[in-house]
């Protein structure tokens, strides 16, 4: 705990006379100014650096550029490859984890080892890894590097400790799954084709052990080339030379004949009696046409042949098409005895598997179903109905439905709203999915303790929006709007306002929400604004339509040269905004360009909305000479106060939402009055000045460098990962405030107007609604608003809001600024209040009420406020707040309403803070910043000492930049790929229950029995239980691999997969337990074989028996 005093110090008041220019006058970085104080604050601080430490939790979403597909059929758990080199794997609802290898390289292939909680992946730098899935974070045991072949395929049989890997020179190496060192057992191309072809067969692409014999290994070559080798003899049982080249191969149970897929889109069948061809031959989607020929069709890329006890076998395909029909979307094919189904897929198909009823592949499968993994989706084919409809995926697997343009994430979110978002959303939910529960239902995951409800919104291209209930580190879809229902369908355009026009005109830029009041606010990218109300009930309504205008002429910009050689002076002359002339809608200058006119049409007539967020207000700025409104940067919504306000590069504009008026549309100048710190030139007065009566008013331009360029913004940055490290490093030495970082000014500040670049527009870049103190002299807190510019500029605008409910509809809401002006370095980001016990100061709220709702006498109609004035909890500590503002490279604490500076700290000189919040942690408060180098930090309340410093991300791209969010408990996310939500905490409690908030991927299951095969198949049909792969590849009899092949690398586990294999008595109990089902497995085999020589020795006695009765009356001349 530490104790501060801290005072009034009339050196660093931000007086408009007093030290405007220096913005960090009056105290070091980090450190307290030290000055004579009259009265005294104790503040005790409870956060220490113990109480951080930064961890990823979940990842939410559709893995992105999926690569390989792995299925464990005993577990039910599912594995997924990213060419990013990461893996997730899935199980039941809550059972999800993501692994990633540190090279970054693109997963080939996975292979699990099936009821053994590990997985082997095989990676394009040629090194395959063994993971360790018996721990809630899945981490590295061991991991082999080839050094001068390339892996193409990789084939691991069940129950087996020996990895077959397949290599591009044709070669299958063999690798012990226990010790991660190679076999020298090799089986050389050369070896396995001899004479039968004169070229090098190409690398292998198929790898599988006989059904009926696992000492027979299938080897496919690319070329069409197909072995099967005698591993006990090793040499090649037969060779076979196709002319086209071959994609997979399949398996009949009974390992007598198998399927392969070719380059020409058809399907071959061999028998193993007789290889010199085969037995049929088709295609299933090539026609003959007229001529009698076949017509081409695609490569069937994969096939999988499975058997069934009650029908045909399933035959399963990818690809196959016909090249005559262009712009065909991808198919999966299920041939299934006569039928052939066609399932056409929204995108193309990565992989797919069968999901069967037995991991042993010498019985019969019983596929019931196929796991369809696609590059933007997964999905889940029900085959046990002949529809074969789509099993419903409990995943959130659909964030990217559009791409998402932003994100807000509250946590701590009144517990009854997710019931009823989730009630109202449940109403729109698609049907005709299977009745069957999703087969991929493995692991143990249970809600842990320390849950609270959480809300994560996400904006999207398309104008929706998402919300999610992310309560205990899981994701689910509540509800789902859609903005673009509020407006008219845009017409097409052509010319130059066709450029101008944005391709997605209702994409989402930002949201406000206020989940105690239900309301909603949603700014799109033409720069229009929504506000929704929540109900429970439809209703017939008709939105009320608003327009601004905030746009600059060039005769309003004031040109560096027009005053290069006049010194500085203030004028005071009016900054009244000129008004407009009301135009049509359809109004264009003489140029034949836009005038007056939004970007959008809003729905004039009454509509019929459904119950959930419904729109009451639209405001829209206005076309000016041709050239489209600015967008909009900053937005804030305070549902007790009715009002809502906004501002970009031009100005500021304040609407009561309640009574459907303007209260405010100034310029950023305009707002300063006589208290520019910056002492810039004022525009003349226009001769056509009219009085701020009326609501449509005009905005100064603040010297853009090109006011004919168009500052916009497009989603697909935030979508959209940068392969040019050079636009990476050039984003980073920016600093994006505004939505446009090309146009920022210079991050040098100083008190000289020749410091500034006049050729740049001071933009509005966060506003807060809130209690405070709009002058030094005022002795009780007033409504204010605080306005953050791209200047480094705060200032207090206070406001008088009718208290009566019925004068509040109807008593006009004045506003004006009040000349209180504070300074930082670089652009604010954030404002929050404190009291002076050092809590936070909550913004006030209405209390929900529906408004839709039927007549009740009962019920009050009135509004019900909520506020939480500084100075209600404050009698022993006297009146006033604490005012925390950071901006871009810096944060102050300032008392109000003195004004006194009390506490500075310099966040950060060579990068600057992307996002920073005011959020709790540890029932205590800190301000949390993400810099754009990748920095987390978190600084004390109010004393701004550092507690954490992380360089958590190395490199920072836009999209994350743009998505990145804090929010209580010591949360956080930000969207890591186009198509996935990472979550992570700096928070040290929520690290150490992060293990029991985690599911488990591996659970003690028994591996099924194998079927008895009976006595003659037992002692007719093979040695495949003779088979011992430990004699015949150990090193005994193999010998070592050449050390120059592949390099062995230990795993590093790391701490956190230490803590979970160390973690008690709960695991050696779970590890014990696995070793007495695998012991009483074995133990089991051996009873049936024991079972099995004493029926034979029965079968030999009776036998012999019979025969001693038959030949016992004989002489021995008579046989």
């Amino acid at each position: 705990m530490k104790k501060f005093r801290k005072v009034l110090d009339g050196l660093t008041t931000s007086s408009p006379g007093g030290t405007m220019g220096s913005p960090s006058s009056g105290s070091a970085a980090g450190t307290p100014t030290a000055a004579p104080t009259p009265k005294e604050i104790d503040i005790q601080e409870t956060l220490v650096s113990e109480n951080f430490q930064m961890c990823k939790t979940v990842r939410h979403g559709f893995p992105y550029q999926p690569t390989a597909l792995a299925f464990d059929p005993v577990q039910k758990i599912l594995a997924i490859g990213s060419r990013t080199g990461g893996v997730r794997i899935l199980g039941r609802p809550g059972v999800d984890c993501y692994c990633q290898h540190e090279s970054g390289s693109a997963v080939l292939q996975l292979q699990f080892l099936i009821n053994e909680g590990a997985l082997v992946t095989a990676c394009a730098d040629d090194t395959l890894h063994l993971w360790n899935l018996r721990q809630r974070r899945p981490a590295v045991l061991h991991s082999l590097k080839f050094n001068r072949e390339r892996i193409t395929f990789c084939h691991l049989p069940f129950q087996s400790k020996w990895l077959y890997v397949g290599t591009e020179r044709g070669n299958t190496h063999i690798v012990n799954i226990e010790s991660f060192i190679l076999s020298g057992y090799v089986i050389m191309w050369n070896k396995a084709i001899e004479l039968s072809t004169k070229t090098h067969p190409g690398p292998v692409v198929h790898l599988s052990d006989c059904p009926k014999d696992e000492g027979k290994l299938l080897i496919g070559f690319e070329s069409g080339m197909i072995v099967q080798w005698d591993l006990r003899g090793k040499k090649a049982d037969f060779r076979i030379c196709y002319d086209e080249a071959i994609h997979s191969a399949g398996w009949h149970h009974e390992g007598k004949q198998f399927m392969c897929s070719h380059s020409d889109g058809s399907l071959s069948m061999w028998n193993l009696r007789n290889t010199l061809k085969p037995f049929q031959v088709t295609f299933p989607h090539g026609k003959i046409q007229k001529d009698g020929r076949k017509e081409s069709c695609k490569p069937i890329l994969k096939v999988e042949y499975k058997t069934s006890r009650s029908s045909e076998p399933f035959v399963i395909f990818s690809g196959g098409l016909s090249y005559d029909k262009a712009g065909r979307r991808p198919t999966l094919t299920i041939m299934h005895g006569k039928a052939i189904t066609v399932l056409e897929m929204d995108y193309p198909i990565v992989e797919f598997m069968a999901l069967c009823e037995t991991p042993y592949n010498n019985e019969v499968q019983e596929p019931y179903a196929v796991v369809v993994l696609l590059e933007k989706d997964l999905i889940v084919v029900d085959l046990t109905q002949s529809n074969y409809p789509v099993c419903e995926n409990p995943y959130p697997m659909d964030i990217h439905e559009s791409p998402v343009t932003c994100t807000a994430y509250f946590a701590d979110c009144p517990p009854n709203l997710i019931p009823i978002l989730y009630s109202i959303g449940a109403k729109h939910k698609k049907t005709g999915y299977s009745q069957k529960e999703w087969p991929i239902a493995g692991g143990l995951w249970t809600l842990g303790c320390n849950t609270y409800p959480e809300i994560i919104l996400t904006g999207h291209a398309d104008g929706s929006i998402k919300f999610w209930d992310a309560s205990a580190i899981t994701l689910q879809m509540l509800y789902k709007l859609k903005t673009s229902k509020a407006f008219e369908k845009p017409k097409p355009v052509e010319g130059r306002a066709a450029d101008l026009m944005e391709e997605d005109p209702f994409a989402v830029q930002m949201v406000s929400w206020c989940p105690q009041s239900r309301i909603l606010c949603v700014v799109g990218i033409s720069a229009h604004i929504i506000l929704y109300r929540f109900s429970k009930y439809d209703a017939n309504t008709q939105i009320t339509s608003l327009e601004v205008r905030l746009q600059c002429e060039s005769e309003d910009v004031i040109s560096p040269s027009d005053n290069e050689n006049n010194p500085c002076f203030s004028e005071s002359g009016s900054h009244s905004p000129q008004t407009h002339h009301p135009a049509s809608p359809g109004s264009k200058t003489p140029e034949g360009n836009k005038d007056t006119i939004p970007c959008l049409k809003v729905k004039e007539r009454m509509v019929r909305v459904p119950p959930g967020y419904q729109a009451e207000l639209v405001i829209q700025l206005l076309w000016v000479d041709g050239e489209p409104p600015q967008q909009i940067t900053s937005l804030d919504i305070n549902s007790a106060y009715g009002l809502l306000a906004f501002g970009n590069c031009n100005g500021l504009a304040v609407v009561d939402y309640l009574q459907k008026t303007i209260l405010l549309c100034m310029s950023t100048l305009d707002l300063y009055g006589g208290a520019d710190p910056y002492q810039r030139l004022t525009r003349s007065p226009r001769r056509n000045r009219q009085s701020t009566s009326d609501f449509s008013m005009r905005g100064l331009s603040n010297f853009y460098s090109d006011s004919k360029k168009r500052f916009r913004t497009s989603y697909q940055s935030l979508t959209e990962l940068s392969d040019n490290q050079q636009s990476i490093d050039m984003e980073r030495s920016k600093s994006p405030t505004s939505e446009s970082r090309e146009n920022s000014f210079s991050r040098s500040r100083s008190s000289s107007v020749s410091s500034i670049d006049r050729d740049t527009k001071e933009a509005i870049t966060t506003l807060q609604f809130g209690e405070s103190y709009g002058r030094k002299n005022d002795a009780l807190p007033n409504p204010c608003l605080w306005v953050g510019t791209s200047l480094g500029v705060a200032l207090v605008i206070p406001m008088s809001i009718p208290t009566d409910h019925e004068e509040r509809m109807e008593v006009p809401v004045t506003m004006g600024p009040s000349g209180t002006v504070l300074m930082l370095k670089g652009s604010v980001l954030r404002f929050g209040f404190l009291d002076c016990m050092g809590s936070l100061i909550q913004s006030p709220y209405e209390v929900w009420r529906d408004l839709n709702g039927p007549e009740d006498p009962d019920r009050v109609r009135k509004r019900k406020l909520v506020h939480f004035s500084p100075s209600s909890s404050q009698d022993s500590c006297g009146e006033g707040h604490l005012a925390v503002v950071c901006s871009e490279r810096q944060a102050k604490v300032i008392l109000m309403p003195s004004q006194s500076v009390l506490f500075v700290h310099n966040i950060t000189e060579s990068s600057f803070v992307l996002r920073a919040d005011v959020v709790s942690v540890s029932n205590s408060v800190c301000l949390a910043c993400f810099c754009a180098n990748g920095h987390i930090m978190t600084l004390s309340l109010p004393s701004l000492r550092p507690l954490m410093d992380v360089n958590y991300l190395p490199l920072t791209d836009m999209r994350i930049a743009r998505t990145f969010c804090f929010t209580n408990g010591g949360q956080a996310l930000y969207l890591s790929s186009p198509t996935e939500i990472q979550r992570i905490t700096y928070s040290q409690e929520m690290c150490d229950n992060l293990q029991e908030m985690l599911g488990e991927l591996f659970t003690p299951i028994e591996t099924p029995e194998a079927q008895n095969r009976g006595f003659l198949k037992g002692f007719f049909g093979g040695n495949s239980h003779n088979f011992d792969r430990e004699e015949l590849f150990g090193e005994a009899s193999a010998g070592k691999a050449s050390r120059s092949l592949a390099q062995h690398i230990p795993g590093q586990a790391g701490m956190e997969g230490m803590k979970v294999a160390a973690s008690g008595v709960v695991g050696d109990l779970a590890r014990a337990r696995i070793a007495l089902d695998e012991r009483g497995q074995r133990l089991g085999e051996l009873e049936d074989r024991t079972a099995l020589m004493m029926t034979s020795a029965d079968v030999f006695s009776k036998h012999a028996h019979e025969l001693m009765l038959k030949c016992k009356d004989k002489k021995w001349y008579q046989f």
